[in-house]
């Protein structure tokens, strides 16, 4: 992978990981503020609150996908697909930075998994 392309997405990885660290931390303080002392209030504030969880679950996967991506930069083992050890194409790595696995990797663990049609 070139260097200039290696920098550029290093620094997408991080702004994109702290955005979504914004974001949880919001998250968190939504959850932790008190429930309306109305019953039909209160109803409304925890759907709301469960919904909210379930975006907060997303920004932390999304976070541990972005730190292993930035770990395997620092190994020097960005751009390698896990599986086979073959070079992830950049126009996977440019849509999908924190890839590890090359395409044909992926799409064969999709349907493995059965969510590949």
């Amino acid at each position: 992978m070139q260097a200039y392309s290696y920098d550029a997405l290093r620094e997408r990885l991080e702004e994109k990981k702290e955005e979504l660290t914004v974001r949880l931390e919001r998250i968190t303080d939504n959850l932790r503020r008190g429930y309306h002392p109305d019953s039909k209030e209160r109803a409304k504030e925890l759907e709301d609150s469960e919904v909210v969880d379930a975006l907060g679950n997303e920004a932390r996967a999304e976070i541990r996908k972005i730190s292993a991506a930035l770990q395997r930069m620092e190994a020097g083992e960005y751009g390698t697909c896990v599986e086979c050890g073959t070079e992830i194409d950049l126009a996977r790595i440019n849509a999908h930075p924190y890839a590890k696995k090359c395409i044909d990797c992926a799409r064969l663990d999709e349907e493995r998994s059965g969510r590949y049609s």
